[in-house]
């Protein structure tokens, strides 16, 4: 049987590990043929070689340089664009009155920048391949406030924007941008920083881990990601276009 994705080829920004590592695995299962994309040329080529078909090509989404050729490496390799999911994110917590403006830059310009620029070049790719899908890796931060990370709530929210702005010019060129909403995922991104916010907020150790039981259940896992992102990529949501798909475990449902 063929896989949802069978003959696409998609470009993962930020793929070589947690979330866009497992949007990439799980696209070549169901028959894509994937470019993992990552500032980390070493581990962007390792992540690919673990998975058939895959190729890496280095690139820093803040440069528009490097996404375009990103961009135009891909369709000259493989004959065309269907799919671009701009992954590639970074954030850390800091005090919203002690965060100088190169921090709040150094976030935005990966979290928005980047993923106005992968919308900005690779929809033109996609349009000439016939028509695919974006699917913007977002937060759910972007719809509720969030103590010490501002920017990267600000930029989430900026991308909640341009997924639905994008939608509307879009569509009738064939290309569908829909975003993806994760809670607290079980990635290096998120655990690495819990030590940080438990110290900021004056938390015990350990209580960040109790936070996320209570408002979530659990951590959600990259791989549960990955498949919102297949099927995002797939005909089965061909009339999902603008839309926040939330996978949250229930954090934002939850008031204890």
């Amino acid at each position: 049987m063929a896989g949802l994705l069978e003959g696409k080829i998609a470009i993962v920004t930020g793929a070589a590990k947690g979330i866009g590592r497992a949007i990439a695995e799980a696209y070549a299962t169901q028959g894509a043929t994937v470019v993992v994309s990552d500032i980390d040329e070493g581990m962007a080529k390792e992540t690919a070689s673990r998975i058939p078909g895959a190729s890496a090509i280095a690139c820093d989404v803040r440069s528009e340089e490097q996404v375009k050729s990103l961009v135009d490496q891909t369709v000259a390799q493989h004959g065309g664009l269907q799919i671009m999911v701009p992954n590639a994110g970074i954030g850390r917590p800091v005090p919203l009155l002690g965060m100088d403006y190169d921090e709040w830059r150094a976030v935005t310009s990966v979290n928005l920048d980047g993923v106005f620029l992968c919308v900005r070049y690779g929809a033109p790719a996609i349009i000439a391949s016939g028509g695919g899908a974006i699917v913007n890796v977002c937060s759910i931060t972007a719809q509720a406030g969030t103590p010490l990370i501002a920017h990267y709530s600000a930029a989430k929210a900026g991308v909640m924007s341009l997924t639905q702005s994008a939608a509307v010019e879009l569509r009738a060129q064939g290309v569908r941008v829909n975003a993806i909403l994760p809670g607290f995922i079980e990635t290096e991104m998120v655990t690495s920083v819990k030590g940080d916010f438990e110290r900021l907020l004056g938390f015990p150790d350990g209580q960040f881990d109790q936070v996320i039981a209570m408002k979530q259940g659990r951590y959600g896992t990259p791989e549960e990601v990955a498949k919102m992102a297949v099927f995002l990529a797939s005909d089965r949501s061909s009339f999902s276009n603008g839309s926040p798909f939330v996978l949250d475990g229930g954090c934002r449902a939850s008031l204890l």
